[in-house]
This record gives C-alpha cells, structure tokens and sequence, in this order.
C-alpha cells in the first residue's frame, strides 16, 4: 500500500516514514501542499497523511481542492490545533480522520488500517487464497498454519495482489503501486521479486502459482482452489 505523507516538519517525517517502512508501506514524502498536488496530479495513492499548517498551500485548502477533483483516496489529517471548531473545519474540508499532535505512531498506524479497510468491506481482515493467510496487521504470511519469511517486497507483492483479486497489473503499474519514485528499478525487477516469491511459496508447499502471468498483459491472482 503506497501513503503520501505530507509534512513540512522532518522530527515529525522521519519517525513516520521509518515506522510505517517497518509496517510495509511504500512512503513518499512531500514538504509543501504544492509539492503533494504534483504528486497527486501523477502518482496513484493508497492514502493521504497530510498536516494542516504547510508552506504554499495549506492542508485545508488542499484537500477541498482534491474532494473539488473527484479524489476519493482517504485523507488522515494532522494538526497540533485541539479545538473542536479546527477538527469541524478539517473535517468539512473533506478529510475522513483527524490526528492531534503529539501522537503515538501505533495510533497513527490502527487509523491509516482502519481508513484503508474502508474501501475494502468486501474483504475480510484476514486475507486468504486456499491455505495461505497473510494478517496485514501484523504483516505474517503463514501456509497451512506455517509462517513463511517472505522480503519486504515479495509481502508486498503477495498482499497488493490478495487485495486485488480481480484485476490484472501490468509490470510497470506494478512499480507505480509497489515502488517509491525514487527507488523505480527496471522493469524486469518485477518479474525477479515474482519468480522469487512463487518459489519461496512452492518451497512452503502450494502446488500451483498464486500469481498467474497473462503473457503480453502482466499478472493477476489465480482463482483460489
């Protein structure tokens, strides 16, 4: 899942993006409101962390000019402003979850999992193909009840595609989703993390790939047995 966060105050970015790369998130980073309109007239998010005091456009301005747009991805606004009349304000610009500062960086996290399950109340909190159950709260993979110590990218890989049961990724709209902008690789990097995953679940046991390749299109998930 790919957060941008968008923070003019680096003690406060820091903590955030380490915390949520141990979580394995893809974390990109804006400084000011404008900065982050860019990316978001390019980029696909999964989720918005966005502050209310920025340089050049603030935080409330730019999320009524994304609702404004039609962006529908969630919005988890923070501010060291603790009145109820700056949370109304927030909250009528558009966002879906306020967060006073000083937080606990385990609350931020159980809010960004709760604003992405959402969009998602079609699947259950546990995700499963067959025998293979991958928790995203505690981002364990197991295969008939065996963990399975997968690379951050591989649980990525694995988690994206449980999530998107019914949909077919091209490779390059995998690196868009899976890869920060500044870490974009080859192509062909994508179908090494893949290969490497299907043989560490061939290893585990399944008889028959989770991801299925559609040559000249890209990948999907098999229709679980």
């Amino acid at each position: 899942m790919k957060i941008l966060v968008v923070e003019d105050d680096e003690n406060i970015v820091i903590p955030i993006e380490e915390y949520l790369d141990e979580q394995n998130y893809i974390v990109e980073v804006a400084s000011d409101g404008e900065v982050a309109r860019d990316f978001l007239d390019v980029f696909d998010y999964d989720l918005i962390v966005l502050d209310v005091m920025l340089p050049k456009l603030d935080g409330i301005a730019l999320c009524q000019q994304l609702r404004a747009n039609g962006c529908k991805t969630p919005i988890l606004m923070l501010t060291a402003r603790d009145t109820i009349q700056d949370r109304v304000k927030g909250l009528d610009a558009g966002a879906d979850d306020y967060l006073i500062k000083p937080f606990d960086l385990e609350e931020l996290s159980a809010r960004i999992r709760a604003l992405l399950r959402r969009g998602e109340t079609a699947l259950p909190p546990i995700l499963t193909w067959g025998d293979l159950c991958v928790d995203p709260n505690t981002c364990e993979v197991t295969y008939q009840q065996q963990a399975l110590n997968l690379s951050p990218k591989e649980y990525r890989l694995l988690e994206f595609f449980l999530r998107h049961p019914r949909r077919m990724f091209s490779r390059s709209q995998l690196l868009d989703h899976l890869w920060a902008m500044d870490q974009i690789p080859e192509e062909a990097t994508v179908k090494a993390h893949i290969s490497s995953l299907r043989q560490k679940l061939k290893t585990a046991g399944l008889e028959s790939d989770v991801i299925e390749t559609v040559y000249g299109l890209g990948y999907r998930l098999k229709e679980s047995p």
